[in-house]
């Protein structure tokens, strides 16, 4: 199929990642929504969204649906039943999910769409709640090459750059893998700065030299760079780094590769961390002001 300027599209799920990539759908095209909460796409629906009360519904009037929700549950959710994505999709349509959830939940639902004649994607994004807004996420696509082709006009609006990964699921493969390294060097920043501060270095200080280390060879993460003891300096900024969604992550990286046979140590480590952060009540805290837990702990 050919993507259009004038695409009548679907977005299930408005949130904090899904809110920002629909508002950018928004220009030249038509956009139809609905989300557990109506409020939240309040904004949206002032903009121009069209609001639809159920997923199948705005399937229905779709022909691309999108959809970005928490997890595999959550995902099952909305595509499952009779007010669900899989109820109301058009034979010949592209559904791209960009909701990070386990390869092999993907893949199952992917031949779901495939019976109902339909085409899907996985579509997983790294980047954060700013680069949402700013359309300059890093989208990892898994699926046809016909399906990514027909998308890429539009996640290219999304994200400064898109993927195609392999076949269905190895996107969302590729997107577990990055997590890991993501989630590694912000908890081993942290315990840096902490081990800095204990030792009676301004921790500000501390964070500045190790944040400001020339990238080794093989590279550093972005997301080092959001990463401030000073609380006072990220009080007014959104939390893209969910230490619960990040530990969701995790154990999906974790599970993945108990499927394949793989032990994966950091991961494991990281696992037990995001645990012990979760069960002293950090669980909703943005992973970057994680140091003040540790601090403390």
């Amino acid at each position: 199929m050919q993507t259009q300027l004038r695409t009548r599209i679907g977005f299930v799920g408005l949130g904090a990642m899904g809110a920002p990539l629909a508002g950018r759908l928004l220009y030249r095209n038509k956009v139809f929504g609905t989300n557990r909460t109506k409020s939240k796409a309040g904004p949206l629906i002032a903009e121009g969204l069209i609001w639809r009360d159920t997923p199948r519904e705005v399937a229905a009037a779709a022909e691309v649906m999108f959809s970005m929700v928490a997890d595999d549950a959550a995902l099952a959710a909305v595509t499952a039943g009779p007010d669900g994505i899989l109820a109301g999709l058009r034979p010949g349509a592209l559904y791209i999910d960009m909701s990070t959830v386990s390869p092999g939940a993907s893949r199952k639902l992917a031949d779901r769409v495939c019976s109902a004649g339909a085409t899907m994607i996985d579509a997983p994004v790294s980047g954060g709640i700013s680069a949402a807004e700013n359309g300059t996420l890093a989208v990892m696509v898994g699926g046809t090459e016909a399906g990514y082709r027909a998308a890429e006009p539009l996640l290219l609006r999304l994200g400064s750059t898109v993927t195609h990964v392999g076949g269905n699921g190895q996107g969302l493969l590729l997107d577990l893998a990055i997590n890991i390294g993501v989630a590694a060097q912000l908890l081993a920043f942290k315990e840096g700065v902490l081990l800095a501060e204990r030792g009676g270095i301004d921790p500000a200080l501390a964070a500045r030299a190790i944040g400001s280390i020339p990238p080794v060879p093989y590279g550093r993460s972005p997301g080092l760079g959001v990463v401030d003891p000073d609380e006072r300096a990220r009080a007014a900024r959104p939390e893209p780094f969910d230490v619960a969604l990040v530990h969701k992550d995790i154990r999906l990286a974790l599970a993945t590769a108990r499927e394949s046979g793989v032990t994966l140590t950091v991961a494991s480590a990281i696992d037990s961390a995001l645990s012990q952060a979760e069960g002293a009540g950090h669980g909703q805290s943005d992973i970057a002001r994680l140091y003040k837990g540790m601090a403390t702990a």
